[in-house]
This record gives C-alpha cells, structure tokens and sequence, in this order.
C-alpha cells in the first residue's frame, strides 16, 4: 500500500478534519473550568514551591497537559458542539487520562472497544463521526473508516506525524525503521504501519542485542523469538538489517532514544566504514520538544532534596512512567498515581510500581515536616495535579503528631 499516497487522498477528502471548527473560544472557555486550577498557577509563581503546615511541595518546572495533548482534547470538544446530533467514536482514548476519558464519555462520546485484543469497528456506522486520539491510529483503521463513509476528525500530534514522515524517508530508500517504543503502544502501532520493514526495541538492551547481531551474526530463530510480535511480516534480521534508519514513540526517555541512535550510527560505521555509512543508516531528530522538556525538569527537581515523589498520570501512559523511572533511578520513594483518588482513607496510597502491578502502602507519607516533588505525564490536567496535593496537605494535617 502507497500510505503517503493514501494519506494526501485523505486529506482533500470533504470528510477529513484536521483543524478545529471555529468554537475555539467557546472550548477554550470550558476547558480552563474544567481542567485549569489557580492554586497550581500560584505555585508557578511563587519558584513552583508551596509550603503548608509540615508540607512543602515542590513542582518540576515543566508537567502536565502539553500542547498537542490540549489540541487533541479541545478538538474533541468542538467536535461534540458541531456534530451535535451524531454518533461519535474515538479509536481508542483521546489521551491516557482517565478522568479526561470520562468526561468525553459525559458528552456522548463513544470508545471503541477491545475484544480479544483487537478494536471492535462493527459498532460504527457509515456516517458515523470518528476522532483519531493524540497519538495516531494506523493507517489500515483510517482506510476501514474512510470506507466506511465516516467523517474523520484527525487529532493526531504534529510530533507523531513528523515521526511518520521520518519512517516514509527510511522506506523510500527500502531502510528498515528500527522504532525505539513499545510495540503494543498506539503510537507506535501507528508508526509501523508505515513502514515497509521495521523493529521495536524497547531499550537499550534491546538495541545492543540488535547491534551485536549486525556485527557478529546469531541465531535467526532466537533473534526472531526474542523480537516477537515486534516486527514486520517476513522480517528477516540476515538481511533487512543491512540498512536501517532510526525513529521513536516520541514519549520514550530523549536520552535513550538519542543514545541507540548513535549506537546504531558506530555500529555500521564498524561493518561499512565510514565511507559507506550514509548507505547504511539514516538519523532525524524526531524527539517531542514537550517530552523532553518535561524529563529536563524532572532531573532537575529530582536534583534537590526530597523525601518522596509523586507522580501524577495514566497507568498506560508512556511518557508517565518514564518520569517515575528517574525517580527510582535516584532512588526517591516514589508513587505514581493516576488520580487523587487514590491517596485515602487514612495514611495510605494505592500506586503502580514502575512496570509492576497496583500496590497499597499504608502508611506512606513519613512522620514530620516532609518535601514532595510532585510532577505529571503530559495527559494529566492542572486540576488533577492541584487535588493531589490539597489531598497531601489534609492528609499530613490529620495525622496524628508522635
């Protein structure tokens, strides 16, 4: 399939939306209600520091909702005011924010379920109203909905997009796009579905077993059980690693990302010689500016002092749980949580463990004046992050002085 082809046959289509409808103010309006908080705005002002009773907070300088998070969510919005009467699906979740999900669910807006581990598009009908989430959606489910007769309403961030066109540049000259993601996460689902030939590799472990292979030659057969599912069909590690280009799911650590670059980068200049090398391997910075900007400010929050962190967002949430990784790198007890919810009744916290399972500690917040850092994935509200922390304020406030 020509997917570059198909993508602009697309976009001149009457039923393809790629901007908002005109009710910019309208929903910008709603929005700030519903997921602004001033109290947050005031620890920005004041050095993003906030001190109550034995509890000082200390917020990261960059978290929570990024621009094409917002977008994807204020088109959402215009999309239920100027289809008022439709029935509206989303591919999957607009963004992995579950108190965001649920206020789409609020106004009609319908999720395509999951059965047995594929997306159910029996429910939608010709006719029906679409959004693509943040993320992306692949391009065989925009082909099934265009056939469909369906309106498309296309939210996918410009940094996603920008990593497909990365993977059209690497199939163009017949590279092999080796993605640094999760092979099962949407975003990266949908940027393999560009390629022609492509491997995942989670990290940088992976990428060395890959680098290795390249110079020295392996099992086939390992090499392909090892990368299970996370290939294209009829991949081939003795030849379609000969020339490869690097892309991302722009919501992975930046400096993983950047370092199985250059990884890759030695490791053809190895086995071609530096003469050869732009034969062999193709590099573009495809690395989201808010992703990097909000590990930047997680290093350095977790650069002062702290007895604990937080960590606000989706349990599905990549770019989350990469925020909570540099915590535990540091070793800061550490919590992610995805809603204030789940701090109560008591001194207790019911988080996930950095890809592990939900857990309740109880008790959790020290006895004491106490400093918390406090930070949150790109999908997660102010309003969200401001019910944390007045949730840690009463709660410290209530225990009992040993």
């Amino acid at each position: 399939m020509d997917t570059k082809a198909f993508k602009r046959s697309l976009q001149k289509s009457e039923k393809y939306f790629r901007q908002g409808f005109g009710h910019d103010s309208d929903v910008a309006g709603q929005m700030q209600t519903e997921y602004n908080s001033s109290l947050i705005q005031t620890i920005r002002d004041n050095q993003y520091t906030l001190t109550r009773g034995d509890v000082t907070i200390k917020l990261a300088e960059a978290f929570g909702f990024c621009w094409g998070v917002e977008r994807a969510v204020a088109m959402a919005y215009e999309t239920r005011q100027q289809f008022p009467c439709d029935r509206i699906w989303i591919t999957n979740e607009i963004i992995h924010n579950p108190g965001v999900n649920q206020r789409l669910q609020q106004m009609r807006v319908n999720f395509i379920e999951v059965k047995d581990g594929q997306k159910d598009f029996s429910v939608v009908g010709p006719g029906d109203v679409v959004i693509l989430p943040a993320f992306g959606a692949s391009v065989q489910e925009m082909q099934l909905l265009n056939d469909n007769g369906c309106t498309i309403v296309d939210t996918t961030c410009p940094w996603v997009s920008k990593v497909w066109n990365t993977v059209e540049k690497h199939k163009k000259k017949d590279y092999t796009s080796i993605i640094h993601g999760k092979y099962n996460h949407e975003e990266t689902i949908a940027t393999s579905s560009f390629a022609h030939k492509y491997l995942v590799v989670l990290n940088l472990e992976e990428a060395q077993y890959v680098a290795d292979y390249i110079l020295h030659g392996g099992d086939r057969d390992t090499f392909l059980a090892k990368f299970k599912n996370a290939y294209s069909q009829g991949f081939d590690p003795d030849t379609d690693l000969q020339q490869v280009g690097i892309a991302n799911q722009t919501t992975m650590l930046k400096g993983e990302t950047e370092q199985i670059g250059k990884l890759f980068e030695r490791t053809m200049l190895e086995k071609y010689g530096p003469l050869h090398l732009n034969e062999h391997f193709l590099s573009f910075n495809t690395i989201c500016d808010a992703t990097q900007e909000r590990q930047d400010a997680m290093f350095g929050l977790v650069d002062q002092p702290l007895d604990l962190m937080v960590v606000i967002g989706g349990y599905n949430s990549s770019n989350t749980t990469h925020l909570q990784e540099i915590a535990i790198d540091r070793n800061i007890p550490s919590y992610h949580i995805d809603s204030a919810s789940r701090i109560g009744p008591g001194n207790r916290i019911e988080h996930k463990r950095l890809h592990g399972d939900l857990t309740v500690d109880d008790p959790w917040l020290p006895d004491g004046p106490i400093t918390v850092g406090i930070t949150s994935g790109a999908s997660t509200p102010d309003r969200s992050v401001e019910e944390t922390i007045e949730h840690i304020f009463e709660l410290k406030a209530s225990l009992p002085v040993s």
